[in-house]
């Protein structure tokens, strides 16, 4: 389990207890759980692969020792005497702070503070020496079930009015999709440039969305925020989830702030189009080398081919033309075209990176 002292260090270099606090209205006493300690006590929880609840945050902090509760204000001197922090106070705190940096009309999607917040909690758990090691990410998303029940099928209130249905692919010989009630989880996970030193996979962005959205247009607008805050991108490693897209949902904003795609092409996009034989269109773009004699002679590599089999492949389509030229829009670099749209979150993006 990590220490408590690793999780106040990153608290305190994102800044993020000092901002939530200054959302807060004043009472008339000082509240005994400040948002920093509500922080700690949340990460606790999480990383003793506790279950989000709040109550499971305040077993974390009254299961400290006594010093640490002493100084994180867990336990308190009172007028009869000292004073545990209470379930009734840490859920007190916790909506305050939600409310704070919550949306007047919640809509599925964080708000931009909140949003903010965690970028700076995410950033400040990177290791300073690794900060500037890769500007190449993999992105993907997978389903995150609500605690909720769903709302009843006649209509009606429910616990979780935020959370929606939304399809993810099953285990199952069958390839139906199957519906779960809850939200996607988004993750930008760092990766090793091309060509440079391994790097150790810290997550560097990350969003919560509910299925009513798109997790991808949910999840651009966080990462295209990093070049202004001082994090260039690099190569942005995708599977054909994120290609099968129009461009200016994904493609065209990433470009615009100097991300290299590297992703998978969706079935949809690949193979003859009608107007050129062999064409493949991926992100608004046409790729149109010339027909081979024979489909077979150049067809996709398989997944585990060895670099020896890519460098022969490569060597039989270096003399192909395109129909590329100067004026046509920036490429998209892709991963592989052999696959099928694999299964969400098990169809990483970090696969990408041995197909390059």
């Amino acid at each position: 389990m990590i220490a408590l002292a690793a999780f106040e260090k990153i608290i305190d270099a994102a800044g993020a207890a000092p901002r939530i606090e200054a959302m807060l209205p004043i009472g008339v006493r000082p509240r005994q759980l400040t948002v920093r300690t509500l922080l700690a006590g949340m990460r606790l929880a999480q990383a003793d692969h506790r279950p989000a609840h709040l109550t499971r945050v305040h077993q974390a902090l009254v299961s400290q020792p006594e010093d640490d509760q002493r100084r994180l204000g867990v336990i308190a001197d009172w007028k009869h005497g000292p004073h545990q922090l209470t379930y009734r106070q840490t859920d007190y705190t916790f909506g305050l702070a939600a409310d704070a940096a919550g949306k007047d009309e919640p809509d599925g999607l964080p708000s931009d503070q909140l949003q903010g917040i965690c970028d700076d909690l995410l950033e400040a758990s990177i290791p300073d020496q690794f900060k500037d090691a890769s500007t190449s990410l993999a992105v993907d998303w997978t389903d995150l079930e609500s605690f909720s029940r769903p709302p009843p099928a006649r209509g009606g209130p429910c616990a979780d009015p935020e959370a929606s249905w939304g399809p993810r692919k099953n285990n199952l010989l069958r390839s139906e999709d199957e519906l779960f009630y809850g939200y996607y989880f988004s993750a930008g996970i760092m990766m090793p440039d091309e060509n440079g030193p391994a790097v150790p996979e810290f997550a560097r962005r990350a969003i919560v969305s509910s299925c009513r959205h798109d997790p991808v247009r949910a999840f651009a607008p966080v990462l295209t925020v990093m070049p202004a805050a001082g994090i260039p991108l690099g190569d942005v490693l995708a599977d054909s989830g994120y290609a099968h897209r129009d461009a200016g949902a994904w493609a065209l904003p990433l470009r615009a702030v100097g991300a290299q795609l590297v992703q998978d092409l969706h079935p949809h996009d690949r193979g003859p189009k009608g107007t050129h034989d062999g064409a493949i269109i991926a992100n608004g773009n046409l790729y149109c080398p010339a027909t081979p004699r024979s489909l077979l002679e150049l067809g996709p590599l398989a997944r585990d081919a060895t670099p020896e089999q890519a460098a022969a492949h490569d060597a039989k389509t270096a003399d192909s033309p395109a129909t590329s030229s100067a004026a046509s829009p920036a490429t998209t670099k892709t991963a592989t075209t052999a696959s099928p749209a694999p299964r969400p979150w098990a169809r990483s993006a970090a696969r990408c990176a041995r197909h390059r």
